[in-house]
């Protein structure tokens, strides 16, 4: 999550005008009061920004940022379409 955390935060605080101070690794779209509009136009811009092709439904609202990250560096990483987004149980 290192180094795709950092990336995220920027596109959510250039992006979507989210304060950086909400943007914490249990943080999720919700939190973050981001819409199903705004979380695709988030994952279009991962996309554009970073090369993963991240949908909206595999960045879905209920994740945290730590699960989207870590589904962003798995793919980043080789596992490619068989990553899936962990499920975070602090739900």
């Amino acid at each position: 999550m290192q180094s795709i955390h950092p990336k995220i935060t920027e596109v959510l605080t250039a992006t979507f005008k989210v304060p950086a101070a909400e943007i914490l690794p249990e943080s999720t779209m919700d939190s973050l009061e981001m819409d199903s509009l705004a979380v695709a136009e988030f994952a279009v811009v991962i996309k554009e920004t970073l090369g993963v092709d991240a949908d909206s439904e595999k960045l879905y609202k209920g994740s945290t940022l730590a699960d989207i990250s870590a589904y962003i560096d798995a793919v980043v990483g080789g596992a490619g379409a068989e990553a899936t987004v962990p499920v975070s149980n602090t739900r």
